[in-house]
C-alpha cells in the first residue's frame, strides 16, 4: 500500500471515528482541522462512506444535517428503532408546540408576542418547552419599545428534522389552498349566505 493510499485510510477512519463519537453533527470544516487535510477531502470522504453504506445497505447511514454530518438509522429499520426507543414516545410535543414551532421557523427571529398573535392565544407556555427541549433559543433582542426577546429554531431543531439549513424548509405554498379551491370556498360560502327564495318574502 503506498504511501497515499495509507493517508486516505487513515483519514476515512478518522472520519468515522469522529462522527461516531460525536453528540451533535460535526462540520466538515472542523473535521477537516482535526485530522490536517482539506475541507474537500473530508466532503469526498463523507460522500464515499455514504454511498458504501448504501451499497452494502446497513441499518445506519451518513446523513448531512445542521451543517454537518451525523450518523442516523436506516428509515428501513424505523419500526425496529421505534420498538426500542419506546421511552421517547411520551415526549412527544403538543399541537400548541408544534404550531409554535412551525410560526418560528418560518417567521425567525421572532418575539412570543408577535407568535401569540399570530396564532390568536398566548404562546408563553409553548415557547418556554420549545425552548426547554432545545429547539429554539433567544437570538437577541427587538430593537422596538420594550426590547422584547427574539427567538430563532436551533442547530438541535434542523437536526431533528434531517435539515442541512433552515433554507431547506418546504415553501408555505405547498400547505396553501391553490385559487382554484379558495374560488370554489368562496363561491359555496356566498351560496350559503344568500337568502332562499322561500325564506326571503316581503311583508305585504
Amino acid at each position: 500500500m503506498n504511501l497515499e493510499a495509507e493517508m486516505n485510510l487513515e483519514a476515512r477512519q478518522a472520519v468515522e471515528a469522529i462522527v461516531m463519537v460525536a453528540v451533535e453533527p460535526v462540520a466538515p470544516g472542523l473535521m477537516a482541522q482535526l485530522i490536517e487535510i482539506p475541507t474537500e477531502l473530508v466532503e469526498a470522504i463523507c460522500a464515499r462512506l455514504a454511498e458504501e453504506y448504501r451499497a452494502e445497505q446497513r441499518g445506519f447511514e451518513l446523513v448531512r444535517v445542521a451543517g454537518g454530518y451525523r450518523f442516523r438509522s436506516h428509515p428501513d429499520a424505523e419500526s425496529y428503532v421505534k420498538r426500542f426507543v419506546v421511552s421517547g414516545q411520551s415526549d412527544r410535543l403538543s399541537s400548541a408546540a408544534l404550531e409554535t414551532l412551525a410560526i418560528v421557523a418560518y417567521k425567525q427571529p421572532l418575539s412570543r408576542a408577535q407568535v401569540s398573535a399570530i396564532r390568536g392565544v398566548n404562546a408563553e407556555g409553548a415557547v418556554r418547552t420549545l425552548q426547554q427541549r432545545g429547539l429554539i433559543h433567544e437570538v437577541g433582542r427587538d430593537p422596538g419599545p420594550g426590547n422584547a426577546r427574539l427567538f430563532a429554531t436551533t442547530p438541535v431543531f434542523l437536526e431533528r428534522l434531517g435539515l442541512d439549513s433552515i433554507h431547506d424548509l418546504p415553501p408555505l405554498v405547498d400547505f396553501v389552498p391553490g385559487p382554484e379551491v379558495i374560488e370554489a370556498l368562496e363561491t359555496s360560502l356566498m351560496a350559503e349566505s344568500r337568502p332562499s327564495p322561500e325564506t326571503d318574502q316581503s311583508s305585504p
